[in-house]
């Protein structure tokens, strides 16, 4: 039996702060914050204005991304209950998982959705339902954080899954989304705004 991973205090500690074990500093997460908001407003056009954060964790964006743009909204949802207590309330966090994401926000689009160190943690099924699950929730750009079989990865891999980058690349394709580099993704209908060497 497959032991269930726990997102409490201590895997949060543990991954994101121990300086042992953290994938990321600070000033990393910020950096990657910039990028996705710049990528997001050179898609549409204009400054991000609505976030959606899929397996958001503690919402570690949310105050990074109201530094940027104080009016912008963000919504978080993340399956811990850790999370969604301590900072549900402050970050805007509702506790689901990606398969919640239908009954949770049934009929809303997002300038920008981010998902990050979700992906990976899925079993097959479950995986392909949430990127169609963001992709209906994407008007202008998705982040999707995915590794491939054929990439080195560090950090937890206690429960990781990867398949090739041709399977990833399908089951992106046929969710309606077109990449765009740097783990960038856009609707198929906005396909037109970008020239054909902006898409990968």
């Amino acid at each position: 039996m497959t032991k269930q991973k726990r997102f409490d205090s201590g895997y949060f500690d543990k991954w994101y702060r121990h300086p042992s074990h953290r994938v990321g500093t600070t000033a990393d997460l910020r950096r990657l914050i910039n990028f996705a908001v710049a990528a997001t407003e050179y898609v549409l056009a204009h400054s991000v204005r609505s976030v959606l954060d899929v397996g958001a964790g503690e919402g570690r964006w949310q105050p990074v991304l109201r530094t940027l743009r104080p009016s912008l909204r963000y919504q978080g949802v993340d399956p811990s209950e850790y999370a969604v207590r301590r900072f549900g309330k402050r970050r805007n966090i509702v506790q689901g998982t990606v398969d919640d994401l239908p009954r949770l926000i049934p009929d809303r689009r997002f300038d920008m959705v981010v998902c990050c160190s979700v992906i990976n943690y899925l079993p097959r099924d479950v995986m392909i339902r949430a990127i169609r699950n963001i992709a209906d929730r994407t008007a202008g750009l998705a982040y999707l954080e995915i590794f491939a079989s054929e990439d080195e990865v560090e950090g937890d891999t206690e429960g990781w899954h990867a398949e090739s980058r041709a399977s990833y690349r399908r089951i992106i394709r046929d969710a309606g989304l077109v990449p765009c580099g740097l783990h960038c993704y856009i609707p198929r209908e906005n396909v037109s705004t970008l020239v054909g060497l902006e898409r990968a």
